[in-house]
């Protein structure tokens, strides 16, 4: 029994060391990633809203933004710049098409709230931190004041949301809203 003991213990150790070995490089990708916006998307990749054209991702106050690693787009989330917070796809367009022309007015940049409409990861833990940086984005520019999304009604939508810190704010006719608190 006393060489049995000493092996599983160094049989143990070991596993120890190539679990946190393996842990690390599956994250590793997250530290040299950066956020990046984007002219176009793939928008058959969307799993929430694949029916929305590049021409509509960057229309009148809208922006792609992704996370890029080594040359390549690992999450993306789309947003719109609005006054307002839309309860519809239909509504957002006009929102943020209306805070778009009237900030050009005023020569401002674009509506105070930030709407994401659509994120998706094509790597684990993409989700999580292109939410992380976006917020980071907002957190630092000097005329958004809020980050909201217009959400699809699904369990995976309120799951996402609610652990990464947001709050539900109201619940629509096909959609709902969450707001991630801006500092």
């Amino acid at each position: 029994m006393k060489t049995f003991k000493p092996r599983l213990k160094a049989r143990l150790r070991k596993n120890r060391q190539v679990l946190n070995k393996n842990i690390d490089n599956f994250f590793g990708w997250v530290k040299g990633a950066k956020l990046v916006e984007l002219k176009e998307c793939n928008t058959e990749e969307d799993p929430v809203r694949p029916e929305l054209d590049n021409k509509f991702r960057t229309g009148y106050g809208r922006k792609i933004y992704g996370v890029e690693y080594q040359g390549e787009i690992h999450a993306v989330m789309c947003f719109a710049y609005t006054n307002k917070i839309p309860k519809s796809v239909d509504e957002l367009e006009m929102l943020s098409t209306d805070a778009f022309l009237q900030s050009a007015m005023r020569d401002q940049s674009g509506g105070q709230i930030a709407i994401a409409y659509t994120v998706w990861s094509k790597k684990k833990g993409g989700g999580k931190l292109i939410v992380k940086e976006v917020f980071k984005k907002i957190k630092k520019s000097n005329h958004l004041n809020r980050l909201i999304t217009l959400s699809p009604l699904t369990e995976m939508a309120t799951k996402f949301h609610s652990n990464n810190g947001a709050k539900l704010i109201q619940i629509n006719e096909t959609t709902q809203n969450f707001e991630y608190k801006v500092m």
